[in-house]
């Protein structure tokens, strides 16, 4: 009796395919189960429901008599900033060779002025604070983004466990893509859950504290537009965090090159080279601001 011999050229594909889906359960599993990463979501929870209790806190509904008070003392800024006008105008000194407009602006107006600035808790305006807010949550997860990108990879290298996976998977380009592709379909995922938790909070803090204005045509297009562009912004952080950890072999080494290009290199470029400020990533990931509609009365 003999043992049949198979070729070493039939199992091939099978043990290849058995290895890459093994080694994409792997990294999924490794990157749910970081400990590092749950702390920093932990902290985005608590610091989520922090800023819902300050909205809370510094957001209300006007009552009559506060609605008078503060269009009152609107009108008399209004009052004392026409007085400084016309002592503009009336300025002997002033050049009569240009158009008042040139040195003295134009007439101010109650519609200049918003009442609501004077009110001690002032209405939430969900058109008015959603750009701002889908932004701020954006950059705040891309910042976890790309923590969590850096530390992914830059802790491999740091506790030699990637030379150990490399024994496995020697395909090292096949491994560092696998772990760039978890990584983007968690920063994704995070990115998605932010801009959730904005749309939970904008709408507890309108439903509670809201100014009742309408919103205009076409808002809620506008604004899955920008919460695109502020997942995308995540994602691109993360890889970022990636590639400079993978590059660099070191997890501070590559957080303090990406804190040293936002906070000195982008400042300086803005400081010395004005138009270049639309190429940067932090005006880049900005909402670029709108002109909204005017808005009715809420029904």
């Amino acid at each position: 009796m003999t043992a049949a011999v198979v070729p070493p050229a039939a199992t091939a594909p099978a043990a290849q395919g058995t290895r890459r889906t093994g080694l994409l359960r792997a990294e999924l599993h490794r990157f749910r189960a970081r400990r590092f990463l749950q702390v920093l979501l932990l902290i985005g929870l608590v610091a989520w429901v922090v800023a819902i209790a300050i909205g809370l806190s510094h957001y209300g509904r006007a009552t009559p008599e506060n609605l008078a008070a503060a269009r009152q003392q609107a009108a008399q800024v209004i009052a004392e900033a026409g007085q400084g006008y016309d002592q503009c105008v009336a300025d002997p000194s002033r050049p009569q060779d240009q158009p008042v407009e040139a040195t003295c602006g134009e007439r101010p107006t109650i519609a200049d002025l918003d009442p609501a600035t004077f009110l001690p808790h002032p209405p939430f305006s969900l058109a008015g604070s959603s750009d701002g807010g889908i932004m701020g949550i954006g950059a705040v997860a891309a910042l976890i983004a790309f923590v969590a990108g850096a530390t992914w990879i830059g802790a491999e290298w740091s506790t030699r466990s990637l030379v150990a996976l490399l024994f496995w998977e020697p395909r090292r380009l096949r491994v560092v893509a696998t772990k760039a592709g978890v990584l983007v379909a968690g920063v994704a995922a995070l990115g998605v859950l932010a801009q959730a938790a904005w749309l939970g909070m904008a709408g507890l803090l309108d439903a509670v504290a809201g100014d009742g204005a309408a919103l205009p045509a076409g808002f809620w297009a506008d604004e899955l537009a920008i919460q695109g562009r502020a997942v995308l912004l995540t994602v691109l952080a993360g890889l970022g965090g990636f590639a400079l950890a993978l590059l660099i072999r070191n997890t501070a080494a590559a957080l303090g090159v990406g804190f040293v290009y936002f906070a000195v290199v982008e400042t300086a470029v803005r400081a010395l080279r004005p138009a270049w400020r639309p190429w940067l990533v932090t005006n880049d990931g900005r909402a670029t601001p709108r002109r909204r509609r005017s808005r009715p009365a809420r029904r």
